[in-house]
């Protein structure tokens, strides 16, 4: 097949989204499959339907209903792709967030409708769709997710954050926008810290809504006795800059399945995570499962420093959680297992009678 998968972002773009469409890519194309990757957030409508014609795809996947899908609904390239298969996977996003908004609702929902399969990749982003538009379900087709890794350049994080043999490495690795919850993570260490001082934190990602980014960036910088911010960790280096760290955090208000979080798995670190339902599988696992990490309430501050300062303490809590996190990680479909996955759900949305390009 010829694919084309387009994301909000795709590599050099260090995200989530990017990592993803790169696995999957990489995945798909072991198989013999000819793939393309496209971000939404870079091209016009113009530049889309250019490309379509050059690729000629036999599958368009859109990953992120609102954030890429809805390029598909501009009057020029409604006709072009009229005749393909089109896929969607959602964001995090995408139901927790913007198909709650009156202005989003409705564009979702017609992303979602013109695919001829919805790829998702956790049980429970399968129940949420299943509730809030039951009419999909049919549709649904669940290809657990895999992690991977891009190479073994090192990142000596730990010099770099000026950790002493006493510190303890928190390590938040996620874009900043408000959903991530960067900036209320940092404001939350400052408060670990008065109270820890050996605590050591490093936040990596680029900035990714600006207003936002620029207040996180100050805040970095008065701050910076005990806080980093690195704008991008080259991708070969991330193995290295994980297990580099104590502790991986994860502060979003929102979340599918985080690539972050299967990321601490595979590297045996303890997870400190919002407590919102995309993070309960990484952290809870299933039932009988050890817990890989601790989960803390979004609303309460007191709670994440709690939290935070009982990991800096219990040396023996974060070598059990560890032991969890490799138990779990060892679990994880591989990506070549993934693509295998993708390759289904590509076949099924095919045979509903669309036709090649």
């Amino acid at each position: 097949m010829r694919i084309l998968i387009c994301s909000p972002s795709i590599l050099p773009s260090i995200s989530g989204n990017a990592i993803t469409v790169e696995r999957w890519k990489r995945g798909l194309a072991g198989r013999g499959n000819a793939v393309e990757t496209i971000s939404s957030q870079s091209c016009t409508p113009d530049d889309f339907a250019t490309f379509l014609r050059q690729f000629c795809p036999d599958i368009i996947h859109v990953h992120h209903a609102f954030r890429a899908g809805t390029i598909l609904l501009n009057p020029a390239i409604r006709a072009l792709r009229a005749n393909l298969a089109v896929v969607a996977s959602p964001g995090g996003t995408d139901i927790n967030v913007d198909f709650g908004r009156p202005d989003r609702r409705d564009a979702v929902a017609e992303v979602f409708g013109m695919a001829a399969a919805i790829i998702v990749q956790s049980e429970e982003t399968a129940a949420r769709l299943r509730r809030q538009m039951p009419d999909l379900s049919e549709k649904l087709t669940l290809v657990p997710k895999a992690s991977c890794w891009f190479g073994d350049d090192t990142c000596d994080l730990r010099r770099i954050a000026g950790c002493s043999d006493r510190s303890v490495l928190f390590f938040l690795p996620a874009g900043i926008r408000p959903v991530k919850g960067n900036l209320e993570c940092l404001l939350a260490m400052e408060k670990v810290h008065a109270i820890r001082p050996e605590l050591r934190f490093v936040s990596a990602g680029p900035q990714i809504e600006s207003e936002y980014g620029s207040r996180f960036v100050r805040e970095m910088s008065r701050l910076s006795s005990f806080a980093l911010w690195i704008d991008s960790i080259p991708l070969a280096a991330m193995r290295s800059a994980y297990e580099a760290s104590d502790v991986v955090l994860n502060s979003s208000y929102s979340e599918g399945l985080s690539n972050s979080l299967l990321e601490a798995l595979a590297s045996g670190c303890p997870i400190l995570a919002s407590d919102i339902p995309g993070n309960w599988w990484p952290v809870r696992g299933i039932s009988g499962d050890e817990p890989a990490g601790l989960l803390y309430a979004l609303s309460d501050t007191g709670d994440f420093v709690a939290n935070a300062v009982r990991l800096i303490d219990d040396e023996n809590l974060r070598l059990r959680l560890s032991h969890a996190s490799r138990l779990r990680a060892s679990r994880l479909p591989s990506p070549e297992d993934e693509a295998d996955g993708l390759i289904g759900a590509y076949e099924k949305a095919f045979a509903r009678g669309c036709g090649k390009f």
